[in-house]
């Protein structure tokens, strides 16, 4: 059956995004899109796209997705897999393709002098292993060996040079735990030496276009920086959002021959519209009726939802068996991996909580870990089914795919640090909003 969300829900949803983009403490804006399997969807932008301009959001507004290119590495990465040209399981494959990652040390300890402690690793690294966050990297925002390894010039994941990703050493043997880190701009990088193109490239070709998408790349075109949302910092004295200028900087700025120099990052370096994240069927504004103009752009959870096949250009870019297995939980051995601290050593990056905090669960339950996302194993506080996919981006940009009821989408807003109240508060009360109101 058709799902859709009811005149009432969409009511409701917006006088919420309204009240949080007209509180001063709140949010300057934000754009929430709904898609359900056959492409239906609801869409909003509230507030405008800075705090310090009177442009109001809309639903093409663009936004840095950060995180949320992990998922789109994932579709990558699985599509060589059924091509065979790449494999879960085969470490070989991975070090011939990659050999810095047959040399690469694990960090044990930094000297208070600065002298690191390097040693070798024991275990292969595997696909599987980088696509779950299992490989043996961590983020040197989370970590102060590694931000001490770093000193006095420091890593930055975010500076769009690949040298920040190929000088960043193991902290754990891989396959011994789980550690949020740039092991899916490592899968990136996989799809980039089997291929033999860049990850723009190979997204444009065999994602963004089959699925009819505009308006979103790792290097926005002049029409997608037009329409740039501005990033924010939030005042924790006042408790306002403050411009602030934008931490993935290179991107924006470079020029097309320049283009080369730049590092893909298959980890963050993704942006987007939300609407071309989800999709482009829009309610008409009395909220009675969808509109009958569809937008000729399919959308990439809706295509997860509809088990790798767009419903509305009828693109296949993943085989159904493919979606199910991104979509089981692929490190059992760790139930409570998202419950460890993911503190921000570098300020403006992260909440000082645990993974699971973006979508609190009870402690009992079980925690799960899909191919490039995280999983909730068990139906949710708003109202979402079991094994639900989602992940969320350092500016506050959230996304669900709940294939159990044929529901997803996207909340995007663009503050740092990650963990905003307003922003968290606002998505989990637009989630709820949105399950109470089904309609089939």
């Amino acid at each position: 059956m058709v799902k859709q969300l009811s005149s009432m829900a969409a009511a409701e949803i917006q006088a919420q995004m309204d009240a949080v983009s007209s509180d001063p403490k709140g949010l300057p804006g934000a754009v929430l899109c709904i898609v359900s399997k056959d492409g239906r969807i609801f869409s909003h932008a509230s507030g405008n796209i800075g705090a310090n301009t009177k442009k109001p959001m809309t639903t093409d507004t663009v936004f840095w997705m950060a995180s949320c290119t992990k998922m789109i590495t994932g579709i990558a990465a699985m599509q060589l897999v059924e091509r065979g040209k790449l494999h879960l399981d085969d470490p070989d494959e991975v070090e011939k393709l990659c050999p810095e990652l047959e040399q690469i040390k694990i960090l044990t300890g930094v000297d208070e002098d600065g002298t690191p402690h390097l040693v070798a690793k024991k275990n292969s690294i595997t696909l599987r292993m980088l696509l779950t966050h299992t490989a043996g990297f961590q983020y040197a925002w989370s970590n102060d060996n590694l931000r001490r390894f770093g000193n006095p010039i420091g890593i930055n994941e975010l500076s769009s040079h690949a040298r920040d990703i190929y000088d960043t050493p193991l902290v754990f043997e891989p396959g011994t735990a789980w550690q949020y880190g740039i092991g899916i701009d490592w899968a990136g990088e996989l799809v980039m030496r089997v291929t033999g193109l860049s990850l723009n490239d190979y997204f444009l070709q065999n994602i963004f276009e089959p699925l009819g998408l505009k308006n979103i790349n790792l290097f926005p075109t002049q029409s997608m920086k037009a329409n740039l949302a501005h990033l924010h910092l939030r005042d924790w004295m006042d408790g306002s959002a403050k411009e602030t200028d934008h931490i993935l900087h290179l991107p924006l700025v470079v020029e097309e021959s320049e283009k080369p120099g730049i590092y893909n990052s298959g980890g963050g370096g993704g942006f987007s519209s939300p609407s071309d994240y989800c999709g482009k069927l829009f309610y008409s504004q009395d909220l009675q009726v969808a509109s009958t103009h569809i937008q000729p752009n399919a959308e990439i959870i809706a295509a997860l939802l509809n088990n790798g096949t767009s419903p509305t250009t009828s693109a296949k870019i993943l085989q159904p068996t493919t979606v199910d297995e991104m979509f089981r939980n692929q490190i059992p051995q760790f139930p409570q991996f998202g419950r460890q601290g993911m503190s921000p050593i570098k300020p403006g990056y992260g909440f000082p909580v645990s993974a699971s905090e973006v979508y609190p669960q009870p402690a009992e339950q079980e925690q799960g870990h899909g191919l490039s996302f995280m999983i909730t194993i068990h139906p949710g506080h708003t109202g979402r089914g079991g094994n639900t996919g989602q992940w969320c981006g350092m500016p506050n940009v959230f996304w669900w795919a709940d294939r159990e009821k044929g529901i997803g989408g996207m909340m995007a807003a663009q503050i740092l640090p990650l963990g905003d109240p307003s922003a968290m508060g606002l998505w989990h009360k637009t989630e709820e909003a949105v399950y109470k109101h089904l309609e089939t």
